[in-house]
C-alpha cells in the first residue's frame, strides 16, 4: 500500500521524537498498532464475507467449470503436444520399414520393350506422390542424358593446336627464347 523505504521511516521517527516528544512516543505507537491492527480485522472480516456470498451465489462452481473448459486438456491440446513431441523425438532411420520384394506373379510375363521402373524392386513401397515425383526426376535426368549426348555429337572437332614456334622467315635471324623473369637475378663475380 504505502512503500516507505527504511530512510523515509527514519525521517518520519525524528519528526515524530521532536513534534510528539520522548514521553508520549510509546503511548502514540501503541494507539497505532491497536488501530492498524483493528483495520486489518475489518479487511479479513470483509473479505470473509465477500466470500462467504460467492459461495452461496455459486460463483466458485462457475469459476471451476470454467476454469476446466478453457483447460488445454480438456481442449485437446495436451494430445497435441504429446504428439509434437514424439514427433520430435521421432528418428526416421531407426524406425525405417523393411524394404519388400515385389515378385512377379508366374502368369504374367514382362514386356521386354517396356520402360524398366524408376524405383528398383527393393525399394520400400511409397505412395502415390512420391512415385510422381520419383518419374518427373527420372524423367528430368533423360531429358538431361539426352541433351548432353547431342550436344557431344554436335560438337565439332578441334584442329590440332598450331606449332608454337613458327619457322623464321629466310634471311632473318632465328630469336632466342625469353628468358623467364626471376625476382632474384645473379650477382656477376668480378
Amino acid at each position: 500500500m504505502f512503500d516507505l523505504g527504511m530512510s523515509e521511516l527514519l525521517v518520519i521517527g525524528i519528526v515524530a521524537l521532536i513534534v510528539i516528544g520522548p514521553k508520549d512516543l510509546p503511548g502514540l505507537f501503541r494507539s497505532l498498532g491497536q488501530f492498524t491492527g483493528k483495520m486489518r480485522g475489518m479487511a479479513r472480516e470483509f473479505s470473509r464475507a465477500m466470500e462467504a456470498a460467492a459461495d452461496e451465489s455459486g460463483v466458485k462452481d462457475v469459476a471451476r467449470d470454467l476454469k476446466n473448459v478453457t483447460s488445454a486438456k480438456s481442449m485437446g491440446l495436451e494430445a497435441v503436444k504429446d504428439a509434437a513431441s514424439k514427433f520430435e523425438k521421432w528418428d526416421p532411420l531407426k524406425n525405417a520399414a523393411r524394404p519388400s520384394v515385389v515378385t512377379p506373379k508366374p502368369d504374367l510375363q514382362p514386356d521386354p520393350q517396356a520402360v524398366p521402373p524408376a524405383v528398383p524392386p527393393s525399394a520400400p513401397a511409397m505412395g502415390p506422390e512420391t512415385q510422381a515425383l520419383v518419374a518427373a526426376k527420372a524423367e528430368r535426368q533423360a531429358i538431361v542424358k539426352d541433351a548432353a549426348e547431342k550436344l557431344k555429337a554436335a560438337k565439332p572437332k578441334r584442329a590440332a593446336a598450331p606449332d608454337p614456334a613458327p619457322a623464321p622467315e629466310p634471311g632473318k635471324k632465328p630469336r632466342a627464347p625469353r628468358k623467364p623473369k626471376s625476382d632474384k637475378i645473379p650477382k656477376a663475380e668480378a
